[in-house]
């Protein structure tokens, strides 16, 4: 039988003894492990990535995603279209177990397997499968597609994650003292722990939970009777469900409900906790919501050398190592599109999950200012995208398109597919300036930042999710005011940018190595992992 001693690796540092559980339906690891989709990913990894550097008693629970999300490939004409491929990993420990959970009133046989801590020097990560002999074909696909398009099997993913992470945990005799829900995808582990508890106080004692998402629509819910019919309140009747936690209406709300679960919730930075105080707090029998911003894995993401310069106060191998990288890039590139990029050409990155509310084409808005900029000869402009849209998510498919075959005909345009782990990092250290320009109150948090930041190149940035938190203009970022963002950030492009990297680059690496020691050790994930100890798991326990 597997124990926690057995998978540890590490005794746990006196100051996180408190036992975690950390649920979570992705975890971006490493790029040989394709168990994620982005931002929410990227954040699981770095925390498991900082829990293990620090020595915390923390486990993850995740789901073994048999296609992961998909893979980005081109159609004939060169345009993006994501195909499915089974994914296998030798890497990951077969425990043994199996069991089963009941989802739609029928039994569902679960296999785990373990990432252990020494893989890639993360907390051990359960990992769950049901794609295995034991099981018929539709209960197989439910680990076949993170976020399935699917509504029922989406729902038999959270019952998985929820219900069938709390029952593993109680089979390995591992019952944490904290259950800790990223995002509301596992909130029917709630019902698994009132089954056992017999109260709603004694649940909240054990669980907290982290929202990420401010606003309203991207709140998962679905109708009370499917959910019942799901077995997604395990024991429970809809209408004990209601009754129990205050809910009127004919749809449950995840967000809500894990509100109402929890002893403290938190935004991802201090922006999105207000919003998320202000969209749930006029629900009664929701937790308080703290904030806890967003941080990232500086040993994971940083680049060796270029740190070491940038340390160092080194500009001459800050400039050789940085056009090293813009190199590496750029091999990219070419393979992929046929360009020929220049390392002494300022390079600009929009690379994230593609969303429309990310705005990806804003540069391109005004397009007859647009094709001016790239043909200036005297201050010259290389750009790049890249970025994953949700498979059926039909807007974000076809923008990612428009922009591609925009892009097409210019020398000095770019997009990338599959975006990833190992491709974000080659963009990051690779790029002089990370875009960012969201519409504002939208991004709860928007963690690439970072490591560009980490990795010398400037954020050009609309001030919303972290970036407030860490922003000086023309100091440590370029900043981009909301109003009228096009307008704004062409103007800032033409008349600082530009000039400032082509005409001074002593100022430009002021900049560079500001942001450098800035954004560390204020959004390098040891704090955030530390913050989560303090702010959220100590207290009530039971």
């Amino acid at each position: 039988m597997i124990s926690k001693k057995h998978i540890s690796g590490y005794k746990p540092a006196s100051p996180y003894t408190t036992s975690v559980a950390y649920f979570s339906m992705e975890f971006a690891i490493d790029q040989a492990l394709k168990i994620y989709s982005g931002g929410l990913g990227f954040l699981a990894g770095s925390h498991l990535r900082s829990a293990y550097e620090l020595k915390q008693n923390l486990v993850g629970i995740g789901i073994l995603w048999k296609f992961g999300y998909y893979d980005q490939a081109r159609d004939v004409n060169a345009l993006m279209k994501p195909v499915f491929v089974q994914k296998d990993y030798s890497f990951l420990q077969d425990t043994g177990i199996t069991f089963q959970i009941n989802i739609h009133d029928s039994p569902v046989h679960i296999k785990v397997y373990l990432l252990r801590p020494e893989t890639f020097n993360t907390a051990p990560l359960f990992l769950l499968s049901t794609d295995i002999p034991e099981n018929d074909f539709l209960s197989r696909t439910i680990t076949h597609r993170l976020y399935d398009p699917n509504e029922a099997t989406r729902i038999a993913q959270s019952i998985l994650l929820g219900t069938g992470g709390a029952t593993l945990l109680d089979l390995l005799s591992m019952t944490p003292e904290v259950y800790h829900m990223n995002e509301g995808h596992s909130v029917s582990l709630n019902f698994y722990l009132y089954a056992k508890h017999k109260s709603l106080e004694e649940v909240k004692k054990r669980v907290v939970f982290t929202t990420h998402t401010p606003e309203m629509a991207g709140n998962e819910e679905h109708d009370f009777g499917l959910l019942k019919d799901m077995s997604f309140f395990y024991h429970m009747q809809d209408h004990e469900v209601k009754h129990l936690l205050g809910m009127d209406g004919d749809r449950f709300n995840y967000t809500l409900a894990a509100l109402k679960f929890s002893r403290k919730a938190n935004g991802v930075s201090k922006i999105h906790g207000e919003v998320a105080r202000k969209m749930w707090g006029n629900n009664p029998g929701i937790c308080e919501i703290t904030s806890i911003t967003n941080a990232q894995n500086k040993t994971y993401w940083k680049d060796e050398i270029l740190d070491n310069a940038i340390t160092a106060n080194n500009d001459k191998g800050i400039t050789a190592r940085k056009k090293e990288l813009k190199k590496q890039l750029f091999k990219v590139v070419a393979d992929q599109c046929g360009k020929l990029f220049s390392e002494n050409v300022l390079t600009i990155v929009w690379a994230r999950r593609f969303a429309g509310y990310k705005r990806a084409d804003l540069i391109m808005q005004d397009w007859n200012r647009f094709i001016s900029l790239m043909s200036n000869t005297v201050y010259p402009i290389q750009i790049i995208w890249a970025g994953k849209p949700y498979p059926e998510d039909s807007t974000a498919n076809e923008l990612f398109n428009q922009i591609l075959t925009k892009a097409a005909p210019l020398p000095n345009c770019a997009v990338l597919t599959g975006y990833e782990l190992s491709l974000s990092a080659l963009l990051k250290k690779g790029s002089d300036v990370w875009l960012n320009n969201p519409q504002m109150y939208r991004e709860a948090s928007g963690t690439s930042g970072m490591t560009a930041a980490m990795n010398g190149s400037i954020n050009f940035s609309i001030p919303d999710g972290w970036v407030p938190e860490f922003a000086k203009d023309q100091k440590n970022c370029f900043i981009i005011q909301p109003e009228n963002a096009n307008s704004q950030l062409m103007d800032t492009l033409e008349k600082v940018i530009l000039p400032m990297y082509y005409k001074d680059q002593q100022q430009w690496l002021k900049i560079l190595k500001k942001a450098a020691t800035d954004v560390v050790p204020a959004f390098e994930s040891a704090r955030m992992a530390k913050e989560y100890y303090e702010i959220m798991y100590k207290g009530d326990l039971p």
